[in-house]
């Protein structure tokens, strides 16, 4: 039990003195181009999607 307490102490000593948090500026950044990726990644995809289902309404035209 007191390899646990040690453990929670240095947890919480290194997560107040050792890790850099970023500003709340640097946050807002992060958050936005994560945002605008994902919005370009599902474009792509909903691109890619359309086209495989037109690829294919056309294949099953041609065989009707």
């Amino acid at each position: 039990m007191a390899n646990f307490a040690e453990y929670i102490k240095e947890s919480y000593t290194e997560l107040t003195e050792k890790v850099t948090w970023p500003t709340w500026g640097e946050l807002q950044n992060s958050a936005i181009i994560t945002l605008v990726a994902s919005l370009i990644i599902a474009l792509i995809i909903f691109a890619m999607d359309e086209s495989a289902g037109n690829l294919i309404k056309l294949i099953y035209k041609s065989f009707v």
